[in-house]
């Protein structure tokens, strides 16, 4: 097919493939002499970097911790002491290398899994976004940042196509979900071969992709200091694309985001549809970190309004509608329904005997959570980390809100992490409720899977999260319960049964994210400023007016 003249971009169908791109290569734009630019630091890098520096960790945990409430007793990180490489590290860097996928000699990003003892492949040796990022933010750890250009390149190279799925046409910014080299030797030529949904269980598109994107975008560019990739003209058009589809105005009186069942890490129906948190959580990041990026031209400073309005709108309400601690459970518990008028203080019409009995027990008095999802007449109270942890990340969750989430990580540590970190959410799913939430997903089984699983990719986001917050005491008490089985077990892709006691029943091997999961959390632990480039500070102009909350 045709390519647009202006953007050099083509159509294609459902499956898209790039079977030749001497004609395409978008590196060849960024051959222009570089800017000197001198990295300008955020708080959080600073003052991680600096007080680790001049006080030690002693003192960093004690300035960063109120109160000194965390009450484990766990050894002193490598950058109090003489620093050993753990014997994991070195066999992590290795499997990871191994997973690395080249196009025409380049490396573009990593497979999913290398598990050579699995006999179904599926699409574990394809790259997906998602899954990339926490081997991104290795590469990026580990001052090697031009396989992540390469990867960001490439994924936008396929936004720009034409996705047609059973003849029905994707919103132009979607980004594919992920993406196979195929390598013929005999023609000695390289194929990509991208999914935007159509061949993924259920057919939905990622609307996580695009965000995972930005949110990388905006990572290479604080780790390197070069602003060239993202001030390119195809990488602000790329993501404007993808705000049009996420800031469109319709039907929903809500300012979340509305999106189907199985459209992010949770890729399976479990429950998640309408307005999950890990998808509002993703989006007010993507927004965040599209603000620090969009040009103010004339196409660029419209969005920048649009998001400004946007993020005032979500973060009121997340932080309003979406928030639980012990007082919040009391007051929703005495709620009138069938309240009409602004005065309403049931706003969504929740049922009080809605709420299952495992709530009032896991709600500890001093601690709090984002729930999974709120909607008329229902709300879902199961805890999220995904979505807990970049609300923490992101600045969604304000600081006391934040701290009551590791408060709730402290107190609940046995449901919540277990034996391995960390459950992916809180509690399982069972019995009837099983049958008709799942659809009886025989891989979603209660304590397995997407089903209250436990998930060792988490313990990147949970140890960034327990930087911020100034609790790296937590993050070090996880990672040496992966430490312990992590390696020996061949980098499980997750763990099933209450604790986390056990190889998941249909986990791939050496998955890839498993073992970027825990470098990231070793190179984030060992220096804390490296968090910088996935963590936003708080935006004080986002600030809201919240009623003081039991937990805080």
């Amino acid at each position: 097919m045709d390519a647009p003249k202006e953007s050099g971009l083509r159509n294609v169908s459902s499956v898209c493939s790039i079977p030749e791109m001497d004609d395409f290569d978008l590196t060849k734009l960024l051959d222009k002499p570089k800017l000197t630019i001198k990295r300008e630091r955020s708080f959080d890098e600073r003052s991680l970097s600096e007080m680790s520096l001049s006080r030690g960790l002693d003192n960093l945990e004690l300035a960063y911790s109120p109160g000194g409430r965390s009450g484990f007793d766990t050894p002193g990180s490598s950058a109090r002491n003489s620093f050993e490489p753990h014997p994991m590290v070195a066999e992590a860097w290795e499997s990871l290398r191994r997973s690395l996928v080249h196009f025409r000699g380049q490396p573009v990003g990593t497979i999913a899994a290398y598990d050579h003892a699995s006999e179904e492949v599926l699409n574990y040796d394809q790259v997906f976004v998602r899954d990339f990022v926490p081997s991104a933010l290795a590469f990026l750890m580990n001052g090697e940042p031009d396989i992540v250009k390469n990867f960001l390149l490439k994924t936008l190279q396929l936004q720009g196509w034409e996705k047609r799925i059973d003849k029905f046409r994707l919103g132009e910014g979607a980004m594919p979900a992920s993406f196979k080299v195929l390598h013929d030797p005999e023609r000695k030529t390289d194929t990509i071969v991208a999914d935007f949904g159509e061949s993924a269980i259920g057919r939905v598109a990622p609307v996580d992709s695009g965000f995972w994107w930005i949110i990388l975008l905006r990572a290479y560019t604080k780790s390197t200091g070069d602003l060239t990739l993202a001030e390119t003209p195809e990488c602000q058009k790329g993501m404007r694309l993808i705000l049009t589809l996420c800031l469109s105005e319709g039907f929903d009186t809500f300012p979340t985001l509305l999106c189907a069942d199985g459209c992010s890490m949770i890729d399976r129906r479990m429950g998640i549809y309408g307005y999950p948190i890990e998808i509002q959580a993703l989006f007010f990041m993507a927004l965040r970190c599209s603000l620090s990026m969009l040009k103010h031209d004339t196409e660029g400073k419209e969005f920048v309004e649009r998001i400004m309005k946007r993020l005032h709108a979500l973060s009121f309400h997340m932080r309003s509608y979406f928030w639980i601690d012990f007082q919040q459970l009391n007051d929703i518990y005495r709620y009138k329904t069938e309240e009409y008028s602004h005065t309403a203080v049931n706003k969504f019409n929740v049922i009080p005997d809605s709420i299952p009995d495992w709530v009032f027990d896991f709600m500890p008095t001093r601690g709090g959570y984002f729930i999974g999802n709120v909607s008329p007449a229902r709300m879902d109270f199961r805890w999220f980390a995904l979505g807990n942890c970049v609300a923490i990340l992101s600045s969604l969750a304000t600081p006391e809100q934040a701290s009551a989430i590791m408060d709730l990580f402290e107190a609940r540590w046995e449901e919540l992490v277990g034996e391995m970190p960390i459950k992916i959410c809180y509690p399982a799913i069972e019995s009837h409720e099983w049958r008709i939430v799942t659809g009886c997903d025989p891989k979603n089984t209660r304590w397995s899977y997407h089903n209250g699983g436990s998930w060792p990719v988490l313990l990147w986001l949970l140890t960034a999260a327990c930087i911020k917050t100034g609790r790296p005491q937590i993050a070090r008490r996880a990672i040496e319960l992966a430490e312990s089985r992590l390696l020996k077990d061949g980098w499980p892709e997750y763990y099933d049964g209450k604790l986390g006691r056990y190889i998941g029943k249909q986990a791939r091997k050496y998955q890839t994210w498993s073992i970027a999961g825990y470098l990231v959390a070793k190179m984030m632990l060992e220096d804390p400023s490296h968090s910088g480039m996935i963590s936003l500070e708080d935006d004080r102009q986002l600030k809201p007016i919240i009623k003081r909350s039991y937990s805080f």
